[in-house]
Order: structure tokens, then sequence, then C-alpha cells
């Protein structure tokens, strides 16, 4: 595809991608629109796609950078996932592949979750994925994304 664009730790999928003027974009099939084709917007795309072709998370339930309040400041989270009663249940952080997940990708989760309060959270740069789930008192690590069967 793109030489710029590396190979992730993710199933490889199909994606429409266009020139506009000096930049690449690449379609958002949850958006329903193109975005800017950026690392993290790659990683994103092979995200969500996992989520909904092999995991078989509904689209209608994922939202793409939802804005969140976080100490009266507008942040945006990457991809909140609702269950069927319309509250947020899983909340995906993405960075691009040059960013190592750290404990400050996780603090910028945990911050978002104050206001979303998920009980499942995910991280990832495309190459490490991490998904945990809060028991109510501290953060367990898990193997893979939870099932959607809620």
């Amino acid at each position: 595809m793109n030489n710029s664009l590396e190979l992730l730790n993710l199933p490889e999928f199909t994606f429409s991608v266009r020139e506009q003027g000096q930049s690449k974009q690449i379609f958002d099939s949850v958006r329903k629109r193109f975005v800017a084709l950026t690392p993290e917007e790659w990683v994103r795309q092979h995200f969500l796609r996992f989520m909904i072709d092999i995991r078989m998370y509904p689209p209608s339930l994922i939202a793409i950078e939802r804005s969140v309040k976080v100490n009266n400041l507008s942040q945006r989270a990457d991809i909140v996932v609702y269950n069927r009663d319309g509250k947020p249940w899983l909340l995906i952080e993405c960075k691009a592949p040059s960013v190592k997940i750290s404990h400050d990708t996780f603090l910028q989760a945990a911050r978002y979750n104050l206001t979303l309060q998920v009980p499942y959270l995910a991280l990832t740069n495309g190459l490490e994925h991490y998904c945990l789930y809060f028991n109510g008192k501290e953060f367990e690590f898990l193997d893979n994304l939870p099932e959607f069967n809620i």
C-alpha cells in the first residue's frame, strides 16, 4: 500500500485510500467518510476492522473521537463502544506505531474513564495491544478484547 505505513500486529484488511492534494485519506466505515491517513489513523482503522470483522462488534454502537470532558477541558477518546443500553462499555486509546504504549498512555485512558466509567479499557499502537478490566477496585489485564454479547 504505502511504504510509510507499516505492517501491524493485526489481520490485514483492504481499505479505500485516496490522494487529496498533498496527503492521503482513508475511508472510515464507522464515520462513513474519508479522514486524513496519519499513522495513528492507520492503527485506528485496523483496530476498528478487527473489532467489527473479527470480534463482531456492532458498528452502530461504536463512536470515533468521542468528546470527553476531563478537568473542564474537552478531550477526544479515540474509540468508545457502547452496550445495547447506550452506556459506554469499552474505551480504546490508539497511538501511532512509533509511540510506545506506556504508563502515560494508560493514565490518558484512565483520565477519560473518569467521565466515561467503562469497565473495559484497551490500548494499542498496532504492534502492542493491552486490554484491561476494572473489577471495581483495580484494573486486571485480559488476554483479548471482551466478547460483545451484551
